[in-house]
């Protein structure tokens, strides 16, 4: 698990600690999930038993963290969401080309639906490869990866938490937008 350090700067009205409410709302009670500030690293910790919390960290108190974690969580399925990190590995900066692919494989939907959620809030999503290392090209075809996923839940819809907490982001943030009216460019991933 990973340590609670002090809160860093936010970009001013994205705070992160609106984001643990709006999820706890939404997912505490039927889904026994809340979202948790503070840490070193993200990392999902199922619950210790049946009566207990899972618990989905995010890093510091970074904004674009919390919407990329719930990502990940609005995705995962029953059997992941019993596992550690939903069972799901790291490499770190640096990954060779087979990482980098294997790294995207994983991540293209969760980008796509943080994406969805940055919307709802009126906040900037950043695509992230998440390696530096890695060649433009290869940037630009995972960048088309996540445009298709958004573009996919735009005509299909959302799966069904990630619908309920885009509908509670609108709300909160006061956008008003709805999922299957969002125009997605690549021009907003450069």
């Amino acid at each position: 698990m990973s340590a609670v350090l002090p809160a860093a700067a936010c970009e001013e009205g994205f705070l992160a600690n609106r984001l643990e409410q709006l999820f706890g709302d939404c997912f505490a009670a039927r889904w026994r999930t809340l979202l948790v500030g503070g840490a070193r690293e993200p990392f999902y910790q199922p619950a210790p038993n049946h009566d207990g919390f899972h618990l989905l960290y995010y890093r510091l108190d970074y904004f674009a963290s919390a919407l990329h974690e719930v990502a990940h969580w609005c995705i995962a399925g029953a059997e992941r969401r019993q596992l550690p990190d939903f069972g799901y590995w790291y490499e770190p900066d640096g990954r060779n080309a087979a990482q980098q692919r294997a790294f995207e494989a994983v991540e293209y939907k969760p980008q796509a639906l943080e994406w969805f959620f940055s919307r709802a809030c009126g906040y900037r999503f950043r695509l992230s490869s998440d390696n530096l290392a890695a060649p433009a090209d290869e940037n630009t075809a995972f960048a088309l990866r996540v445009l298709e996923q958004a573009r996919h839940w735009a005509d299909a819809g959302l799966p069904t938490r990630a619908g309920l907490f885009f509908a509670s982001l609108s709300e909160a943030f006061g956008t008003g937008l709805q999922a299957d009216a969002l125009v997605f460019e690549l021009e907003e991933l450069r």
